[in-house]
């Protein structure tokens, strides 16, 4: 059965998945950036981006594995870009530029209509008025029998509260932020997860989460 899942979130040790003080000019807060520095130096990213070099081991590995297919994804406003309240315009296409990465159907949780649209490479664009639930339909119907992704701290931590979450693959990195998107609260129950796999490399630590069978 297609799961919601977390796949793959880069946290602080203060719990924290981006920094304060988003903008368009820093979309991951101030110190964000410092959450990613692990992947971007890895050999696979780096082959991504047309660049060469970077680290072999764990941590290339976890970025080097496809096993699971995701088949829609579910973002928050701010993960798709830096305006708040009512649309100023519908220019802003997403911070990927034309041709995204995700070649699949996005879903973004907004309280603000906006058409949909779709971008380069199979990634299309819609915007959900109507809560979490309803996204996250709405995403399972369009992704068939794969699985649907979450993307943003805020909308993990919804989702959370929910109870509606599978699996969880979360990152955690030895930084302290102290402000920002903080990715747990208190209302969610950790009881209900289980451990599926602990790997650390020197610079990170990779932890699989998962719900037990009812």
């Amino acid at each position: 059965m297609p799961k919601l899942r977390v796949q793959g979130m880069s946290v602080s040790l203060d719990g924290f998945a981006a920094g304060p003080s988003q903008s368009e000019s820093d979309p991951l807060g101030l110190n964000g950036r410092r959450l990613h520095e692990w992947m971007m130096n890895t050999t696979t990213l780096r082959s991504q981006m047309g660049l060469t070099g970077g680290t072999t081991g764990i941590d290339d590995e976890m970025v080097a594995d496809e096993s699971v297919e995701i088949g829609a994804i579910i973002m928050g406003r701010n993960t798709f870009g830096p305006s708040r309240g009512p649309w100023p315009d519908f220019e802003w296409k997403g911070w990927w530029g034309d041709d995204p990465p995700f070649h699949c159907p996005i879903f973004v949780l907004t309280h603000f209509e906006r058409p949909s649209f779709d971008a380069e490479g199979g990634t299309s664009f819609h915007f959900i008025t109507d809560g979490i639930e309803s996204a996250l339909r709405q995403a399972k119907a369009a992704a068939g029998d794969k699985d649907v992704s979450l993307m943003g701290g805020d909308t993990v931590s919804q989702y959370l509260s929910a109870g509606l979450i599978d699996e969880m693959y979360i990152i955690q990195v030895p930084i302290l932020l102290g402000d920002g998107s903080r990715l747990f609260s208190s209302s969610e129950n950790p009881l209900e997860w289980e451990l599926k796999s602990i790997v650390a490399s020197d610079a990170v630590t990779h932890v699989r989460l998962h719900r037990p069978e009812i």
